[in-house]
C-alpha cells in the first residue's frame, strides 16, 4: 500500500511538471510571435503557480500590451506588497502611470521611493542606476544630491561623474573625477582610464583636452603642495603626445619632491616608444645629472645611447655629424663606466654604428675583440659579440672568417635561438659563394626552427633557390643573384643593382623578378630611402600578387608608412590588405594586432574586417 502510494505521488508530479513544461513553451511561442491574448493565460497560470520575477515580468508585459490596464496596476502593487525591499518594481510602477498618461500618480510613486531610501550608500547607488536605466536623469540626480547629505562619509563622485557624462555636460564630470582624486589617490589609474574612455584627450584644441588642462592648472596653482594634480597633468600631456611639455613638468615635479628621477625615466622611455627622441634624451640626460650616486645612472646612460642607437638603424636619416656626434656619447660613457660584462650591450652597439654607418669596421672588429675577453662574461654575451664580429667580417668581405665564427655559435648553441640564428647565417655564406645545395640543406633544417623570424628566413631563402636555381644551363643568373645580395650586405649598392640588372637584362623572363624587386627595396631601405622603397614594393604587390613575396611587401609598407613615415591611415590600408587577401601569412598575428592599435580598439577580440 505505501509503494502504491509513493508511486501514485511520483506519476501525478511527472504530470504536473509534463504539463508545467507545456505551458511554457506554449506561453514563449505566443510571446515571442506578438499573440500577447494567448499568452496572457499562460504566464498568469505560470505566475500563481510560481511567484517568479521573470513570469511577472512576462505576465505583466503581456496585460500592458492588451491594454488590461487595470490587471497589470493591480499586479505591480501585489507584487510591491509580497516584496516590499525590491525598488526595481516601485520604479516599474512610476513608468507604469507615465505610460498610461498618469503623471500625478507617477510622480507620487517617485517621490515616496525618495523619501524612504536609507541611508545605505549600496541602495543609494541602486536607485540612482534604476533611475539612469530609465533616462530619468532628474530624478537620479535628486537621489544623489539625496544621498550626500544623508551618507555624507561617502563619495558619489564616480556616479555623478557618470550622470554628467551621460546628460553630456563634461566639464562637470571632469571636476567630478579631480575632486574624488584627492580623497582617494590610490584610484590614479581607475580615474585616468575613465576620462580617456569618455572624452578625446589627442587633439591639442579639443575643448574636452583644454577643460582637463584649464582644471588641473587652477588646482596645481590652488594646492602647490600636493603632487597628485602636477602626475594627473603629466599624464595629460602624454595622452596628447605633447612629451615637450610633459618632460617640463615631471622635470619640474621630480625637483619639487627631490626625487630620484623615476619619473623622468618613465616618460623617457615612453618617448622612445613613440620615437620622440630628443625628448628622450632629454630625460635621460636628466638622470645622468642626478649624479653616480643615483640608482638610475647607469640605466640613463645605457637608455642615452641606446635612443641614439634605435634612431640611426631605424630611421636611417642621419649625417656625419650626428654619426660624429652619438660615437662621441659611446665613447662619453665608456670612458665613465669601463668595459664590464654590464656594459657589453654598449660595446656592441658602439661596434655596429662604427662598421655599418661610420665606414670604420677596422676599429670595430678591435672594439669586439676586445670586449670577448672581458672577464666574467655570459656564454651568450659572448656569443651576442661574435656573432657581431661574424657581420662585420662578412661586410669586410672575409666570409670565410665570418663563416667560423657562425659555426662556433651554432656548435655551442645547437638548440637556442642564437644557434640557428648563426646557422642560417652561415647558410647564407655558402649560398653568397654559389654553393646552392648545402646552403639548400642547411635552410631544411632551420624551417622547423623554434625562431619564427629564422624559420621564415629560412622557408624565403629555400624557396627562392628552389624555384630559381638551375633554370639555366649554367646556373648564371642565380650566381649574380646571390653575388648581389652580398654586395648589398657589404653596402656596395651600386654594384650589387649592376648585376641585378644585368640579369634582368640577359634573362628577361627569369623567375627572379620578384625576387629581384625585393631585394633592392630591402637595399633602399638600408639606405634611407624610403620613397623609392616603397615604389619597389608597390611593384610587388602590382605585378607578383601571387608569389612569396606579396605579403612580405605588404607587411613592409605598412610598417615603413606607420613608423618611418607616420602615415597611419596609410598603413592601416596596406595592413588590412595583408589580413584579407593573406590570411596563411606569417605576419598575420602581428597585422591583426597593429592593426588594432591603429584604430584605437578597445576590444581586442573585435573584427578586424
Amino acid at each position: 500500500m505505501k509503494n502504491l502510494l509513493i508511486f501514485t505521488f511520483l506519476l501525478r508530479s511527472f504530470f504536473l511538471s509534463a504539463q508545467t513544461e507545456t505551458d511554457i513553451q506554449l506561453a514563449q511561442h505566443y510571446f515571442i510571435n506578438g499573440e500577447f491574448d494567448k499568452a496572457t493565460s499562460y504566464y498568469e497560470k505560470l505566475y500563481s503557480s510560481q511567484s517568479t520575477k521573470i513570469y511577472f515580468t512576462r505576465y505583466l508585459e503581456c496585460l500592458i500590451q492588451i491594454k488590461d490596464f487595470k490587471t497589470a496596476e493591480k499586479t505591480i502593487k501585489k507584487y510591491i506588497s509580497q516584496n516590499k525591499n525590491d525598488m526595481e518594481i516601485q520604479v516599474v510602477l512610476g513608468q507604469f502611470y507615465e505610460d498610461i498618461d498618469e503623471p500625478q500618480k507617477s510622480a507620487k510613486v517617485y517621490e515616496e521611493l525618495l523619501s524612504v531610501v536609507s541611508a545605505d550608500p549600496g541602495e543609494i547607488i541602486n536607485l540612482f542606476q534604476l533611475f539612469v536605466g530609465k533616462r530619468k536623469f532628474d530624478l537620479a540626480k535628486k537621489v544623489l544630491d539625496k544621498g550626500k547629505k544623508i551618507a555624507a562619509y561617502y563619495p558619489f563622485n564616480f556616479q555623478y561623474a557618470d550622470l554628467y557624462s551621460l546628460t553630456g555636460n563634461n566639464r562637470l564630470m571632469i571636476e567630478e573625477y579631480i575632486n574624488y582624486l584627492i580623497l582617494q589617490p590610490t584610484m590614479f589609474e581607475s580615474i585616468q582610464n575613465a576620462i580617456s574612455s569618455r572624452i578625446d584627450l589627442s587633439k591639442s584644441d579639443g575643448k574636452d583636452y583644454l577643460i582637463l588642462k584649464e582644471i588641473l592648472l587652477q588646482k596645481i596653482q590652488a594646492d602647490n603642495s600636493n603632487f597628485i594634480y602636477s602626475e594627473m597633468l603629466i599624464w595629460l600631456f602624454v595622452q596628447n603626445k605633447n612629451f615637450s611639455s610633459a618632460f617640463t613638468q615631471v622635470v619640474a615635479l621630480d625637483k619639487r619632491i627631490q626625487g630620484d628621477g623615476s619619473r623622468v625615466l618613465d616618460l623617457g622611455n615612453i618617448c622612445l616608444e613613440n620615437k620622440s627622441y630628443d625628448i628622450a634624451r632629454n630625460c635621460f640626460n636628466y638622470i645622468i645629472t642626478l649624479g653616480s650616486d643615483n640608482q638610475y645612472f647607469i640605466e640613463g646612460q645605457k637608455l642615452l645611447l641606446n635612443s641614439r642607437f634605435i634612431e640611426l638603424t631605424t630611421n636611417r636619416a642621419y649625417n656625419q655629424n650626428e654619426i660624429d656626434a652619438t660615437l662621441a656619447d659611446y665613447s662619453s660613457v665608456l670612458a665613465r663606466l669601463g668595459k664590464t660584462k654590464f656594459t657589453i650591450g654598449i660595446l656592441n652597439e658602439q661596434a655596429h654604428i662604427l662598421a655599418f654607418y661610420a665606414d670604420r669596421a677596422a676599429e670595430a672588429i678591435v672594439i669586439l675583440q676586445d670586449a670577448i675577453l672581458v672577464q666574467s662574461l655570459t656564454d651568450i654575451q659572448r656569443a651576442q659579440l661574435k656573432m657581431q664580429l661574424a657581420d662585420i667580417e662578412v661586410l669586410k668581405g672575409d666570409i670565410w672568417e665570418a663563416s667560423l665564427l657562425y659555426m662556433q655559435i651554432d656548435k655551442d648553441f645547437k638548440f637556442e635561438a642564437i644557434g640557428d640564428e648563426a646557422k642560417y647565417k652561415n647558410a647564407r655564406i655558402f649560398y653568397f659563394d654559389g654553393e646552392f645545395d648545402f646552403a639548400q640543406s642547411q635552410l631544411n633544417i632551420l624551417k622547423e626552427s623554434t625562431s619564427k623570424i629564422i624559420a621564415n628566413d629560412a622557408m624565403n631563402l629555400s624557396v627562392s633557390i628552389t624555384e630559381n636555381f638551375g633554370l639555366d644551363s649554367n646556373y648564371t643568373a642565380m650566381t649574380w643573384f646571390s653575388s648581389a645580395e652580398l654586395l648589398i650586405e657589404q653596402h656596395k649598392y651600386l654594384e650589387a643593382f649592376t648585376l641585378f640588372d644585368s640579369i634582368q637584362l640577359n634573362y628577361p623572363l627569369h623567375s627572379l623578378a620578384d625576387d629581384i624587386l625585393y631585394r633592392k627595396a630591402k637595399a633602399m631601405e638600408m639606405q634611407g630611402k624610403w620613397a623609392e622603397s616603397c615604389m619597389l614594393y608597390e611593384d610587388i604587390i602590382k605585378f607578383y600578387s601571387k608569389d612569396i613575396f606579396a605579403d612580405d611587401a605588404l607587411f613592409r609598407l605598412g610598417d615603413i608608412y606607420e613608423q618611418i613615415l607616420l602615415e597611419k591611415d596609410k598603413a592601416l590600408e596596406y595592413y588590412k590588405k595583408l589580413a584579407i587577401d593573406y590570411k596563411g601569412s606569417f605576419y598575420g598575428a602581428e597585422t591583426i594586432k597593429r592593426i588594432r592599435i591603429l584604430r584605437g580598439d578597445k576590444n581586442v577580440e573585435e573584427d578586424i574586417y
